[in-house]
């Protein structure tokens, strides 16, 4: 067990890292069985003049640990918000079949229930895999082309399927 309800965990999703989104999360104990953590990712580059993937999200969960906190399997619920402008590309979860050849740009916000597992790895190093299941409200606007003046649809979507994938890399203080 870890000491402290104060234990404090640094990480980074190499997932997202490997979908080129920088990302950042903070972990802090609440209890001896409860922890909050708040994932933060920011992707604000243009890959060429007609491909981008832009997003700014951020996913505060609350965990149950069936052990100790930082220290085996645990259950989360988790919120996330966002906002995005994609063009050109096809994102790890595609809402709309035509995404690759038209701009959509717009919101979202949801909620989801989550479970995972955490591997201590050294004194101040651990790994964690975490598999999410939710519902998003996503509002969009959708464009033709990126310099396109003229809106073609403005409307919602209901999305209700995975809300989290996580491999993180934990550094702990």
């Amino acid at each position: 067990m870890l000491d402290g309800y104060g234990q404090i965990a640094v990480k980074t999703n190499i997932f997202m890292d490997a979908f080129r989104i920088p990302n950042l999360a903070v972990e802090v104990g609440t209890s001896q069985k409860t922890t909050i953590e708040v994932p933060f990712y920011y992707n604000q580059w243009k890959y060429s003049e007609m491909k981008q993937y832009k997003l700014m999200m951020i996913q505060p969960e609350l965990r149950y640990w069936l052990c100790d906190k930082f220290n085996g399997h645990f259950f989360g619920i988790h919120l996330m918000a966002g906002v995005y402008n994609t063009m050109g590309i096809k994102p790890l979860v595609p809402l709309w079949s035509d995404m690759k050849t038209h701009h959509y740009k717009g919101d979202f916000y949801g909620a989801g229930l989550s479970y995972g597992y955490h591997y201590i790895l050294s004194r101040h190093w651990s790994a964690e895999a975490t598999l999410g299941f939710g519902y998003a409200y996503v509002n969009y606007k959708k464009y033709e082309c990126k310099d396109c003046p003229k809106r073609i649809e403005k409307s919602n979507k209901n999305y209700l399927g995975p809300s989290k994938a996580a491999l993180n890399l934990i550094y702990m203080f």
